[in-house]
């Protein structure tokens, strides 16, 4: 499979396109995802590499490096790339029939989160403050989402449900045809003196 580094060569790509975002006039609105889409299908793509701001860039990014790398250890380089561009364009093509415009990474990270909960469930992650299994912490992940459907806000939610269930379905697609079912990592094992020590550390 090799490991390429894609995930962390895509965050690189990412804060360029972001320095451009700052310096060029007119730049995020002629690649960011709107109504022209249909019209102008490269949005589709680029929108997935531009932000809308530091602070959306430094939480996509942080993601994409930790959970982009460990997926792509596990699936290979050339799956990995392709899982998480079609998780993106498949997101913009659901989200745009609800936003005016839209821009992120986040509908391609999602799907990279929807991946792992299914061929790593047990894998110990940090969701909302707390240690969980991956699969655990998906279903936080989208729970929030959920609910943010009912709050008014700038995040797109449906975007990230959208590329969460590409992920789940991409993930099922390789548990079922390849190794991955078999791997240690994806049994989580509750056991009591672990649990113990995760008490006594975090809530005392």
């Amino acid at each position: 499979m090799g490991f390429k580094y894609y995930a962390l060569k895509i965050v690189l790509i990412c804060v360029i396109v972001f320095f451009l975002q700052m310096f060029v006039p007119g730049f995020t609105e002629f690649f960011l995802l709107n109504k022209s889409s249909w019209f102008e299908p490269w949005r589709f793509i680029t929108s997935i590499f531009l932000h809308g701001g530091f602070g959306h860039l430094l939480y996509n990014m942080f993601a994409l490096a930790l959970f982009g790398s460990l997926l792509e250890k596990s699936v290979g380089g050339k799956r990995f790339l392709i899982i998480y561009l079609v998780s993106g364009i498949i997101a913009n093509l659901i989200s745009i029939n609800f936003y005016d415009s839209s821009l992120g990474a986040s509908g391609a990270i999602y799907g990279v989160f929807g991946v792992l909960m299914v061929i790593k469930p047990g894998m110990m992650v940090w969701a909302v403050g707390f240690p969980m299994p991956m699969f655990i912490a998906g279903l936080v992940w989208a729970t929030g989402d959920l609910i943010g459907l009912f709050t008014p806000s700038n995040v797109g939610h449906i975007a990230h449900l959208s590329g969460m269930g590409v992920g789940l379905i991409w993930g099922v697609v390789l548990r079922t045809r390849h190794s991955f079912r078999n791997s240690e990592n994806n049994e989580f094992v509750l056991d009591e003196q672990e649990v113990r020590k995760w008490e006594d550390h975090y809530l005392r």
